[in-house]
């Protein structure tokens, strides 16, 4: 059979080439010019399965159908997907070379089987190293189907014949398609075989995982439309040296954005962690100078984070540097700090690091990163059990942040006495246990703190 002829589309402008050039002809763009397979004539389009007839209708007329999940019997894991995986969903999961994609997706595999038919695609290794694995993880594999393929006209022909429930690639940058001639994990590749990957799951109704390689700068590699495309993008974080493993929701149709589940690498694979805060605070067997603990939203999750600030006299040019936390909004609350409380760091080096590897992306966490480099510069730790959070804006205000009775909450159970919130947080009933102390503005902040030593 003759392989499909292909030809080359400018990404910037969308001008077709029968061959591939450098420089786009028309936009002139550099290194624009992607291959993919021209649509055929008469034939119909590939895609045209999933463009059915529709017609004009009233929303108020639609009544919509709440979707059963399917629990993967890893709980962290059901959390991030919000809940389990959805008929038809697809769901894209990226990280660093052995972070433990591979190793979590044979755990939920493994936890389904028993239960519904899965089908675990590997195009890395080969089915004695998945085996290998599962033996290592004491893990029973009945029931479990197992595919060492990287064709994607063939894994295609083998979810017709299985009809899994469950599909996991492992992983798309694998897998190539007979009607392009480029390489595997090329643009035009990844492109074609996820899109083709997604059809099959929507059109037979099963639940598919694509694991997806990362560059070095941590994004998913391969042409952007590959996040557009899935309904769900889940990101594999953990420091090298840490036994403790992240996995974050970045998109999910299905559930709440920016969710956390909280994992830890044992000899047996990886474990859900019940209580994550456990893990992000440092048992000081006293107060230390710079330790400051924040209260951050993780999707619905509320986390409890220690903030810790070292100010040192800088030699030379004074450096600013952030782990966890945005470097250029440490600048920014450097100059409140010195503005509106009179506090200057402008001849010290100052280092702030969120605890456990975590990323605070939430500016509620301005307070406590206040709090810590104070502490720090005057070399004074802060009263025991004390949290605090809230936006610090440019005119030294506080602002409020958003679930903050599910903060206080969290922080009374697990024994802090002190919470330093912004006023409009206050709660209107008493917290067993926890004194809050609402503030507006962050000198007023510094003048309650002096209070309470």
């Amino acid at each position: 059979m003759a392989k499909a002829k292909t030809q080359y589309v400018c990404n910037e402008c969308g001008a077709v080439s029968p061959k591939w050039a450098g420089q786009c002809a028309d936009c002139k763009a550099w290194n624009s010019l992607v291959e993919t397979v021209p649509e055929q004539g008469g034939g119909g389009h590939r895609f045209a399965s999933l463009a059915g007839t529709a017609k004009v209708q009233s929303l108020a007329d639609i009544r919509p159908r709440e979707e059963p999940r399917l629990p993967t019997g890893l709980d962290e894991f059901d959390r991030v997907l919000g809940g389990g995986l959805v008929p038809g969903g697809v769901v894209l999961i990226g990280g660093d070379p052995g972070i433990g994609k591979s190793t979590l997706l044979l755990q939920a595999l493994a936890q389904l089987a028993p239960r519904v038919p899965a089908l675990y695609v590997t195009g890395e290794e080969s089915g004695e190293q998945v085996a290998l694995r599962a033996q290592r993880l004491a893990l029973d594999p009945a029931g479990l189907q197992l595919l060492a393929e990287i064709n994607l006209e063939k894994i295609g022909a083998a979810l017709n014949d299985t009809r899994p429930r469950v599909v996991v690639i492992d992983s798309i940058q694998t897998v190539y398609s007979e009607q392009l001639t480029s390489a595997p994990g090329s643009v035009a590749q990844v492109r074609e075989c996820a899109a083709q990957l997604t059809r099959a799951a929507k059109q037979a109704g099963h639940s598919l995982i694509l694991v997806g390689h990362v560059t070095k700068e941590g994004t998913l590699a391969g042409p952007r439309v590959l996040e557009h495309i899935v309904d769900t993008v889940l990101y594999f974080e953990g420091e090298t040296g840490s036994s403790f493993r992240l996995v974050r929701a970045f998109k999910n149709r299905y559930g709440a954005v920016n969710e956390l589940g909280v994992f830890a690498m044992t000899e047996r694979g990886l474990r859900g962690v019940s209580n994550p805060s456990a893990l992000f605070l440092s048992q000081h067997a006293q107060p230390v100078p710079g330790a400051c603990v924040l209260v951050t939203q993780e999707g619905t999750r509320p986390l409890l984070v220690e903030i810790q600030a070292l100010v040192d006299s800088a030699h030379g040019n004074p450096r600013r540097l952030t782990v966890g936390l945005d470097s250029a909004r440490l600048a920014m609350l450097l100059a409140v700090l010195h503005r509106h409380a009179g506090v200057t760091c402008a001849d010290q080096d100052v280092f702030v690091n969120a605890v456990g590897g975590v990323k605070i992306g939430e500016p509620a966490g301005d307070l406590a990163v206040l709090l810590a480099i104070v502490s720090s510069l005057k070399n004074r730790p802060l009263p025991a059990k004390l949290v605090a959070f809230g936006e610090v804006g440019l005119a030294g205000e506080i602002r409020p942040a958003p679930r903050g009775q599910e903060r206080l909450k969290e922080a009374a159970k697990l024994g802090f006495t002190h919470a330093l919130i912004p006023k409009a947080n206050a709660p209107k009933q008493a917290i067993d246990g926890l004194t809050v102390i609402p503030v507006e503005r962050i000198e007023e902040a510094f003048a309650r703190l002096r209070e309470l030593d």
